[in-house]
């Protein structure tokens, strides 16, 4: 026979070459991973559902069964019931299948548990359960529902792994399993996540699709128009179910995605929420320890403390506010980052073998047709003992009508066989009667004891019409699954623990802050926090002030700035990036207070970068420009609009030479003219329009000749018609207000004119802001002395004067910036 196998060897046998199959390598290695998905699909990881068991379950609770360990035993060590399951039914490693009966007795996993433990069974903080060797366990009785009249032929046996005994292929689930109890599991390419729901509700939809088997999956769902039984799923641990769409979606397509929220009580007199009940399948401790980390890191705001004070009577966790805190705030963003969990529904399991997403409808039909083969099964293997019964005792009966015939054959007889075949002979007895007849003493044989066969007779004889009745019978069937739903139900059955709350919309953080002016302070170290305006009551001018800050040793402030809480700002760094903040999310903290790390408030920001301007988008016109001036006296103006799409790690808002900062940056309308300061005490004045537009990434156009030494520190934008004046202040506390239209127009990049004298007592220039009389202003310290003041205490006085005292400071302190808020509506003018 010809071969095209290259020879081998000699000593190797010729394999003949019919016996070779040639396969394509990808197509054997595609069958095989699909039969390798079809074993974990079938064998290991999704839920039958008839019974809603995977193979793992239904081997321990049918070896606890055949072990006698059920709800009237005594408990059993879980090593042996673990030995057991893995010996005769399931090999695999004894951990998974303990894993598995830990799963079964948590009462916090399980809605109704199926395995009844004692000892450590693990906990909601994610401990793990104790060794096998120190638990015990025994089944649940409703447990025992599962396994009910599992001898009577209801199921079908297949062999166990060795071919030694044989297992239920599924258990005859006397409830519908799969929904009551719920399954997790994930195959090869697919998942499996079943909520659990309440008996008593799912019970009632059975028997309601018995009733109506045409009905829709709304008619099953407790809605509005029609209160059907089911409400939603009911998890062990209670908490609430945020809205009935998502839930219904779910039920009528087979996948949703389901929003849990805790329940806890706000005590607004002692400041505390208390959580009493949390979304299913939450680690508490875990939970707790993320809660404790965003409090430090200042991501939650207004707590004081949080304890766990949850014992074997149920989940307590207690949150302690703040003094002043607003609870709708921290209540918030509890919910938004902690108290709320996504469930989400796939309604995946096996139906004859074969992975299928069903609705709600589908998945009871399948479990009635389950229940209607199981019934129908032990109606018949009833059926069958009762006849053989019938036909044993119409035997006896003939005997006892025939005593003393029956009596004087058998002792004529010369053995029992003889016997047996006179009686059949005789009385036409079949085989098993006359079996029967040459076994029963005489005693069986009294008047009394007729009387009891008779009884019995007609009893079976009842039995067997009623059984017949069932088998012939739809609706009496039927009606028998209803009934013993109904028993399931009155034994079993508890309240709801899961309420359903509707959902009023999303609650965003924003709409929780109270709207209210703020300052904002930045130290040089990058520590930034946010306080009041109202915090600050206006002083007279050259007084000292309160403290507004306590920056750390060798720290200084370095900017301070008004906002509105509810502004979006655009912060400008001295390196030329710009960052998008709420200002809301600047953690609010006191006067004492240091503040936060910047980079906990705003994400990508540098070592070494500091905010040195900051412009509110809110007001932006898609034809303004954002002006920009560097240290080294560079102008440049960009479209607004180029700063709408601002990643959380910033973009570039000014390319810049080397050594080179941007100080400050004004929103300005292309008409107006630019008014620039230096530390030294000049200014220029010119149009706008002689710097013109650029792109983000332009270094701009000189705007300012700067003598030796000499640095920019602020620009103003104006115009002809503006009746405000030019704030100046200088480091060591002084300054002064000039008419704007002091400053005349030049061109652009020119030496500009004197506005304050420097030298002396006054020290450089830090900061230029253009002001009205009703304006106030809050002047902040490199050592975090604050002063609010009205802008009106500050002389008027032309240019290249020393100005007057502004604020009093003590030893090597300096004025780190000032910045202008709105005088508030009640302010007196005295």
């Amino acid at each position: 026979m010809s071969s095209d196998i290259p020879d081998g060897p000699e000593d190797q046998p010729t394999v003949p070459a019919a016996n070779v199959e040639r396969v394509r390598v990808e197509d054997e290695m595609e069958q095989s991973y699909i039969d390798y998905a079809m074993s974990v699909i079938a064998g290991r990881a999704l839920p039958d559902v008839r019974d809603g068991l995977k193979p793992v379950h239904r081997r321990i609770l049918y070896a606890m069964h055949e072990m006698g360990v059920s709800s009237g035993s005594s408990h059993r060590k879980s090593s042996s019931v673990v030995g057991e399951t893995m010996g005769d039914y399931h090999p695999h490693g004894d951990q998974a299948i303990y894993d598995t009966l830990v799963g079964m007795a948590q009462d916090f996993g399980m809605r109704y548990p199926l395995v009844d433990g004692q000892g450590n069974f693990g906990s909601m903080d994610g401990d793990p359960a104790a060794a096998m060797r120190y638990t015990e366990a025994r089944m649940s009785s409703i447990s025992e529902e599962l396994l009910a009249d599992i001898e009577k032929d209801t199921v079908d046996f297949q062999p166990n792994y060795d071919d030694r005994l044989t297992e239920p292929e599924v258990l005859p689930a006397a409830y519908p399993n799969l929904l009551v109890n719920g399954s997790t599991g994930i195959a090869v390419g697919m998942s499996t996540k079943i909520p659990p729901h309440n008996l008593g509700e799912v019970i009632d939809a059975t028997i309601h699709l018995i009733d109506n088997p045409d009905c829709s999956v709304e008619d099953l769902l407790h809605l509005e128009e029609s209160p059907g039984p089911i409400k939603g799923p009911d998890f062990p641990t209670g908490a609430n179910i945020v809205g009935r769409n998502d839930v219904h979606k779910a039920y009528k397509t087979g996948r949703g995605r389901i929003t849990v929220r805790a329940e806890y009580e706000v005590d607004d007199e002692d400041g505390r929420i208390v959580i009493t009940e949390l979304p299913y399948q939450e680690n508490k401790a875990r939970m707790v320890e993320r809660i404790a980390e965003d409090v430090n890191e200042g991501k939650i705001e207004g707590i004081s403390d949080l304890r766990d004070e949850s014992d074997r009577d149920g989940v307590r966790i207690v949150v302690e506010l703040k003094r002043g805190a607003n609870v709708d705030v921290v209540e918030n963003q509890l919910l938004e980052h902690h108290l709320e969990s996504t469930f989400g529904v796939i309604n995946l399991s096996l139906v004859d073998g074969q992975p299928r997403v069903l609705t709600l409808k589908e998945t009871l039909a399948e479990y009635v047709d389950h229940r209607k083969e199981v019934v129908r099964r032990r109606s018949q293997f009833e059926l069958d003992e009762a006849e053989d019964r019938a036909h044993i005792l119409e035997g006896r009966l003939t005997a006892v009508e025939n005593t003393d015939d029956v009596i004087e054959l058998i002792q004529d007889a010369e053995d029992r066989g003889s016997a047996k075949e006179a009686l059949k002979s005789e009385f036409d007895f079949s085989e098993d009667q006359a079996d029967h007849i040459v076994r029963i003493q005489l005693g069986s044989l009294t008047s009394a004891e007729v009387e009891e066969i008779e009884t019995e007779y007609e009893e079976v004889q009842e039995r067997i019409e009623r059984l017949e009745e069932i088998l012939g019978d739809e609706q009496e069937l039927l009606d028998v699954i209803k009934d013993e739903l109904a028993e399931i139900k009155d034994e079993y059955d508890d309240e709801r623990r899961t309420k359903i709350i509707e959902d009023t919309g999303e609650v965003t953080h924003e709409d929780l802050i109270p709207e209210e002016d703020c300052v904002v302070v930045i130290t040089e170290d990058d520590y930034i926090k946010r306080m009041p305006v109202d915090k600050f009551d206006p002083q007279g001018r050259g007084g000292k002030g309160i403290i507004g800050a306590d920056p750390k040793e060798g720290d200084r402030v370095h900017k301070v700035f008004r906002a509105n809480s509810h502004d979006y700002l655009l912060c400008f760094t001295n390196q030329g990036q710009v960052y998008r903040l709420k200002t809301y999310q600047v953690p609010e903290m006191s006067r004492t207070a240091r503040g936060n790390h910047i980079r906990n408030v705003i994400e990508g920001i540098d070592d070494g970068e500091e905010i040195t301007a900051v412009v509110n988008t809110d007001d932006f016109e898609s034809d303004e420009c954002l002006t920009m001036v560097t240290r080294d006296g560079y102008v440049k103006r960009t479209r607004t609009t180029e700063f709408e799409n601002i990643r959380s790690t910033g973009i570039i808002a000014a390319s810049l030479e080397d050594g080179d900062e941007l100080v400050d940056v004004e929103v300005t309308t292309g008409d107006q003219d630019l008014v620039i300061a230096t530390e030294g005490g000049m200014t220029i004045r010119f149009d706008e329009d002689e710097a013109r537009e650029m792109g983000r990434t332009a270094r701009g156009v000189g705007a300012i000749k700067l003598q030796e030494g000499d640095a920019v520190t602020g620009l103003v934008a104006t115009d002809e018609h503006d009746e405000r004046a030019l704030l100046t202040v200088t480091q060591n506390g002084y300054g002064k207000r000039t008419k704007l239209s002091e400053y005349r127009c030049q061109s652009r990049y020119g030496k500009g004119l004197i506005d304050i004298k420097t030298g002396g007592r006054n020290g450089p220039v830090t900061a230029v802001k253009a002001v009205t009389e009703e304006d106030h202003l809050i002047i902040m310290s490199e050592h975090g002395q604050i002063m609010r003041i009205r802008a009106s205490e500050i002389s008027t006085v032309g240019r290249n004067t020393m100005g007057v005292t502004i604020m009093e400071l003590e030893g090597n302190d300096g004025v780190a910036s000032v910045t202008v808020v709105p005088a508030p509506e009640t302010d007196d003018e005295e």
